[in-house]
């Protein structure tokens, strides 16, 4: 697949991010494989969820964390902002391409386009305008704009993680057309890549891709789980703590 090209801007140039792409601060790493060992240690199962993440990742790079309605801009630090990402992979180390779920693009309700049989191509640059038309909109206010990814096993205990830059796709370098489930798939003209899958039932839209071979790649033990009941007992719990009434005793 080949590299999306970035255009170089004065602004941007002019002011510099807080660390250039995929060279996170030097104990990153070590934050969150300990926050993964906390998560291991203390959860019933190994699962860790976007929201998490976010906060995990704002957390080792010293940013702000803050849910966005747009999902481009959780987390920022001066100038800079990132979406984050999550996937499973059972060899994340290995991992060469990720398919990751970003928003719901739909036609029908940006432009009125309820034809959802109508030309593939057009249907297509509807579904990438609205991407590039969210992008624009962070961008307007940050002067850098990235994603972040984290791949990672299902017992978590391998992980890899890595940034790209969040841009616009020029709607002209792509060809759409429905593959056997009826969803739309976008390949790059130059090379015949794909890079976009489009869900027209639910309006999910799919980007796909690289991994960089400068990626960071991280191996956590897995440690004991922690007892509940003792936890409790540490804690001194009683059921005193705990009220429980039903909606029509409280009048």
């Amino acid at each position: 697949m080949s590299e999306i090209k970035i255009p170089r801007l004065r602004t941007v140039d002019k002011i510099k991010p807080p660390f250039p792409l995929n060279q996170f601060p030097p104990d990153f790493g070590y934050i969150l494989g300990k926050e993964i060992v906390y998560l291991l240690a203390t959860k019933s199962t190994a699962d860790l969820a976007g929201p998490e993440w976010e906060q995990i990742f704002a957390k080792g790079i010293g940013a702000t964390w803050k849910p966005s309605n747009v999902g481009l801009d959780d987390v920022t630090l001066g100038v800079c902002a990132w979406g984050a990402k999550t996937v499973k992979n059972p060899r994340p180390h290995q991992a060469n391409i990720v398919r990751l779920i970003s928003g719901r693009n739909s036609p029908a309700y940006s432009y009125e386009q309820m034809e959802l049989n109508a030309d593939s191509q057009e249907i297509g640059i509807d579904v990438l305008s609205i991407w590039n038309a969210r992008v624009e909109s962070i961008r307007s206010r940050f002067s850098h704009l990235r994603t972040v990814v984290l791949i990672k096993s299902y017992d978590l205990t391998e992980l890899a993680v890595f940034e790209f830059e969040t841009v616009l796709y020029p709607i002209d370098q792509y060809t759409w057309s429905r593959n056997e489930r009826g969803n739309l798939e976008a390949f790059e003209k130059a090379t015949g890549a794909h890079r976009f899958t489009w869900q027209p039932h639910g309006s999910q839209f799919t980007i796909i891709e690289r991994v960089p071979q400068d990626c960071l790649l991280i191996k956590v033990k897995p440690p004991p789980k922690l007892d509940k009941e003792h936890i409790l007992k540490t804690l001194n719990f009683d059921d005193s703590w705990i009220t429980v009434t039903r909606r029509k005793d409280n009048g």
